[in-house]
């Protein structure tokens, strides 16, 4: 058998070409739906409060074989963990020591918890974290629809209330996201950089992000767009990233407008299955989906342990 030394340290710029391999090796055997071309990584590399070269750390040995990706969520004083290791050099440890480095730099951060989510399935990733400290702290269910399904899509088309999201309109956007998930699990209010970098970024579309208005007044939105399979865009799934209406527009068929619309976008980009994630503890959505025709098709586990 092979012996393998490890070297675990901070990324670099010039390791580029070689993560963004491991990403898309880690995107074919483990899909988690992220597109994984240069450009898109290079972005996410970029990404507004993230430092690459402190908050990314990859394992070397004679190649990339593995990395911990810790992402500042310091608003609601958490980092959220992305780990993934190679098959062939799991067992060693690995994830276990860059979990140190990851705890390490939440600690400088002044992070109070660590948070990662894994699928239902990953039964050896539930016993590591176990053994680690971790304890489950929240499920979220992945549900599916085929878009034909949706009888009203026939008839259905974006109402005149509802418009796309206009170059400008990014502050607008940013504070209507950050009323309508005030006090969601795990949500984090976005800035307006955080928020134009993510409408400028090459997977993004502004015609992918319906507003609804009362009057001149934003109080709900859509963003769709494509999802991706094995680090690919798909030629037929689109997600429902995001659906929001502020608490004092809701239980008025806004939501479910806004839904459609969304559907009515990725059926005219011929896609023909919609996927969404949802809080399994969001009784209100998981109601809105299930009345649409959308049925759970998985779940992801959210997992914690506080920093001391």
């Amino acid at each position: 058998m092979s012996s393998y030394l490890y070297k675990i340290r901070n990324y670099q710029p010039g390791d580029f070409n070689k993560y963004v391999l491991l990403i898309a090796e880690a995107e074919k055997l483990e899909p988690t739906g992220r597109c994984v071309s240069p450009r898109v990584v290079a972005e996410q590399l970029e990404r507004p409060n993230y430092s690459s070269e402190q908050d990314l750390f990859i394992v070397w040995s004679e190649d990339i074989v593995g990395y911990m990706d810790v992402k500042p969520e310091l608003t609601i004083g958490r980092v959220v963990l992305d780990c993934w290791v190679s098959p062939e050099h799991r067992r060693r440890g690995l994830a276990t020591k860059l979990l140190s480095y990851a705890t390490d730099r939440a600690k400088l951060l002044g992070a109070k918890a660590v948070h990662i989510n894994i699928s239902e399935d990953n039964v050896v990733a539930m016993k590591v974290l176990s053994g680690l400290g971790f304890s489950l702290v929240r499920r979220f269910l992945e549900l599916g629809l085929d878009i034909a399904d949706v009888y009203e899509l026939d008839l259905a088309q974006v109402p005149p209330s509802c418009s796309y999201l206009e170059p400008g309109e990014e502050d607008t956007l940013t504070q209507l996201q950050n009323r309508a998930f005030v006090g969601a699990w795990g949500y984090q209010p976005n800035t307006v950089e955080e928020i134009t970098f993510r409408v400028n970024s090459s997977t993004c579309s502004r015609e992918d992000i319906i507003l609804v208005h009362k009057g001149d007044k934003a109080i709900g939105y859509c963003w769709a767009g494509i999802s991706c399979e094995e680090g690919v865009p798909s030629i037929r799934k689109g997600r429902i990233l995001m659906v929001g209406v502020p608490p004092d527009y809701r239980r008025k068929g806004i939501g479910k407008r806004l839904v459609l619309a969304g559907l009515v976008r990725l059926k005219s980009k011929g896609l023909q299955v919609a996927e969404l994630t949802v809080d399994s503890e969001n009784k209100a959505a998981r109601a809105l989906y299930r009345s649409m025709g959308f049925e759970v098709r998985g779940s992801t586990l959210w997992h914690e342990k506080a920093i001391d």
